[in-house]
């Protein structure tokens, strides 16, 4: 199944794309990962680029930013993240750490506890939340 760039690029507003059973919203028909990295020293900027029933891709910019003191991520979705640029530190409630740098992957299963330890400025991750039906995931 494709979609022809040529279909969705004249959109301006988010639209919903049907094809036969599957169906993809698309926030935003093109655009650039470096583009807009701009948020307040310590915080973070998540950005949805797709969405689907069970499937939610999303960029996340950190600046030198970390997960509350005692906070621990326990998500419904299984979730891949890449580092693109920059580097940061997770750690794990079984106790272990990954430190990460531009090119590194991990792939988390649903309900692994873990948080964000730090991040250095600028730091630009990939993320792909996945959802095993009949859930339905959602990048908010």
């Amino acid at each position: 199944m494709s979609i022809r760039l040529q279909e969705i690029v004249t959109k301006t507003e988010p639209m919903t794309l049907e094809r036969e059973v599957r169906s993809a919203t698309v926030l935003q028909s093109t655009g650039n990962l470096f583009a807009d990295l701009g948020t307040p020293e310590g915080g973070e900027k998540f950005l949805p680029l797709l969405q689907t029933e069970t499937t939610c891709v999303e960029r996340i910019v950190s600046h030198g930013s970390a997960s509350p003191p005692g906070f621990w991520y326990d998500q419904p979705d299984d979730e891949w993240v890449m580092i693109v640029t920059g580097s940061a530190e997770l750690a794990f409630d079984d106790d272990s750490r990954m430190s990460m740098r531009p090119g590194d992957w991990v792939t988390i299963p649903a309900h692994c506890r873990h948080r964000v330890e730090s991040t250095a400025p600028d730091t630009v991750w990939l993320a792909v939340h996945v959802r095993h039906l009949p859930a339905t995931v959602s990048c908010a």
